[in-house]
């Protein structure tokens, strides 16, 4: 298991100095910002951020994300010529030693909350989701939401929303094979691992179709182009938000058929209404049994990536929500935990891949 944490580039407020003193620290997943969406990647700005994060003596191997142009995810007319240039940008990752890119095909936007800033009883803040506030939101009215996509014009939203409720979830899942039998054998030829990131949360909202919800949604997409390089990012808050949802199952299930190749492990308290906020990592904190789900990926051999995802905003920190130095910090070295306690429990090395000590 290779143990990596997200940064946002020279934006983000959390230096690349603070983030390579966690312990058991791989690498770094992170993305080439300040290209549009639909054009491709140039070879020289994927170095330059290659050779940033290793001047810090940590690895660069996985982008999250690679974002999939509407265009696309629609079916309209110039969707070949995006599709192409996602390949291009595969290719040109590839070249630069990139090993997974994480994207998903959510319409619009790729995560909705409620609020950014939900005081704990301990004095932390969080993410969080109140169901019926969403429902109660007419998105031909407009839509204010954190997370929500503000790059487009009331009325360009509006066309938008109203073209997803046309097309539906049958032609939103045809539009996704269309792009998977083309860009999966480009994946392969530059060495890269496609790993789709599942809806956040798992649930219809606004009418738009969401496709990549539940186990049955996976097995269905990993059987369009049943090869290694179609896999996914198994995210265990994203997926968990959804109580019928049994993350230890699905990780026992896709792992051990080798298609995850980048786990998100975070905790969530879910409510029967579908209401939820995350939580520190630790098991009795949330609703999820994260010692379970990781000792799921330590029984199927996982070697793959993954990241604590989300925190809370602790010790007066402030910076980008769910995305704070300490709380992330902190779970990453509770994952590393708890995967060295049951190796060792089994009499096996850990199997942790780590930089060298600088």
């Amino acid at each position: 298991m290779k143990m990596t944490f997200r940064w946002y580039g020279d934006s983000d407020p959390v230096p690349l100095g603070y983030i390579r003193q966690i312990p058991g620290l791989y690498g770094i997943v992170s993305a080439v910002y300040d290209v549009p969406v639909g054009e491709v990647w140039p070879p020289a700005a994927i170095r330059a951020l290659k050779d940033k994060i290793e001047s810090q003596g940590l690895k660069f191997e996985v982008v999250e994300s690679v974002p999939v142009h509407e265009d696309i995810k629609l079916g309209r007319a110039t969707r070949d010529a995006l599709v192409a240039n996602f390949c291009e940008t595969l290719g040109n990752l590839g070249d630069c030693g990139l090993k997974v890119v994480c994207y998903n095909f959510m319409p619009v936007f790729d995560w909705t909350r409620t609020i950014l800033s939900l005081k704990l009883d301990d004095g932390s803040s969080t993410l969080a989701f109140d169901a019926e506030e969403v429902s109660k939101i007419d998105p031909q009215r407009g839509i204010n939401l954190p997370g929500w996509d503000a790059s487009y014009k009331p009325e360009e939203l509006k066309v938008l929303l109203a073209e997803y409720r046309e097309i539906g979830e049958a032609q939103l899942w045809q539009n996704l094979e269309y792009f998977l039998r083309r860009v999966v054998p480009a994946a392969e030829e530059a060495g890269i691992k496609l790993a789709i990131h599942p809806d956040d949360p798992p649930r219809p909202i606004f009418g738009l179709p969401r496709i990549v919800k539940n186990a049955e949604d996976i097995r269905r997409l990993l059987a369009i182009v049943d090869r290694p390089a179609n896999g996914l990012t198994l995210c265990a808050g994203s997926l968990g938000a959804d109580l019928h949802n049994n993350i230890v199952a699905m990780v026992r299930e896709f792992s051990g058929r080798g298609r995850v190749h980048f786990a998100h492990i975070r905790n969530v308290k879910v409510d029967e209404k579908g209401n939820f906020f995350e939580t520190a990592h630790k098991s009795e904190c949330g609703s999820l049994d994260i010692g379970a789900i990781v000792k799921a990926y330590y029984d199927t051999d996982y070697e793959g990536y993954v990241r604590s995802d989300h925190g809370r905003m602790i010790w007066g920190e402030s910076g980008r929500p769910g995305y704070g130095l300490y709380d992330r910090a902190l779970g990453a070295v509770y994952i590393n935990g708890l995967w060295e306690g049951i190796s060792k429990g089994e009499g096996r090395s850990t199997g942790l891949a780590a930089r060298a000590a600088h």
